[in-house]
């Protein structure tokens, strides 16, 4: 941008000057319809805007954190952007099977799961890209760069092996980058990451997050109801009967009171 280092997203429409041939200066940034990023109490990072559906992209090996995937879900709710989780190595059997019982937590929750393997076959994914700006978010190591290169061989974005003895990915990928699948349809892969901060979302905002809250919403006892400890909250009174799970709570919890800014990798 003229004077600027910052202030454009990957996946944003812009009105640009052309200054001299193939380069030029970004004049205007249109209204985006969804910006998703990442903050804690100091800065935030930008992770793509105008993007419709979020892959949430973990693997059989290595082990990913289902707090990280609530805070992908809160983030994706609070922009209104579709969600697809997407179960990377799904040829490695066991692990895989291990993985989808993790997963049926969500899948109860009717988000999208997709179990693929990128070395192999990931022609049941492509159905899901038509007619989206996706952007492919996960943790480390979850293979979110093979993915690419297999659904765009002339992407070549870079790829490492993962630590087993550490149970982790290493981070290739530095930046965000869009690419065009057909003229209504593209994906942007994003860098990793090992943190998903949520300090941007008002605390009264939060439970927007969590869908299997959204029932009891307007139901409470008190009208500023945080759903900690107080009488009469219908969100509370769910979980003791079972309508919602004590671990998406706890996630909630701490995003609430503890914690909006940390790693979630607490597995």
């Amino acid at each position: 941008m003229r004077g600027k280092k910052s202030g454009v997203a990957c996946g944003d429409q812009v009105e640009y000057q052309l200054t001299t041939i193939g380069q030029g200066v970004i004049e205007t940034v249109q209204p985006r319809i969804s910006l998703l990023y990442r903050s804690d109490a100091f800065k935030e990072k930008i992770i793509a805007a105008n993007v419709t559906q979020i892959i949430i992209v973990v693997a059989a090996v290595p082990s990913f954190s289902e707090e990280l995937i609530s805070r992908c879900l809160a983030a994706a709710e609070s922009e209104n952007i579709e969600v697809l989780i997407v179960l990377n190595k799904a040829d490695l059997i066991a692990p895989t099977q291990t993985a989808m019982q993790t997963l049926s937590l969500y899948q109860n929750l009717d988000y999208r799961i997709l179990p693929v393997s990128a070395l192999q076959d990931v022609s049941a994914l492509r159905p899901h890209l038509r007619n989206h700006l996706s952007v492919l978010a996960g943790q480390s190591g979850m293979g979110k760069s093979t993915l690419l290169n297999s659904l765009i061989p002339e992407a070549r974005r870079a790829t490492a092996e993962i630590s087993v003895a550490l149970d982790s990915g290493t981070h290739t990928t530095t930046y965000s980058q869009l690419y065009h699948l057909d003229e209504n349809s593209a994906v942007i892969d994003s860098p990793g990451f090992q943190e998903f901060g949520l300090n941007h979302i008002k605390e009264e905002n939060l439970a927007w997050g969590f869908l299997e809250f959204h029932p009891y919403f307007g139901q409470c006892k008190f009208s500023n109801c945080r759903h900690l400890k107080e009488p009469g909250c219908a969100i509370l009174t769910a979980v003791k009967q079972g309508k919602i799970t004590e671990k998406r709570l706890g996630f909630y919890h701490k995003l609430l009171c503890r914690d909006r800014s940390g790693t979630g990798l607490t597995r």
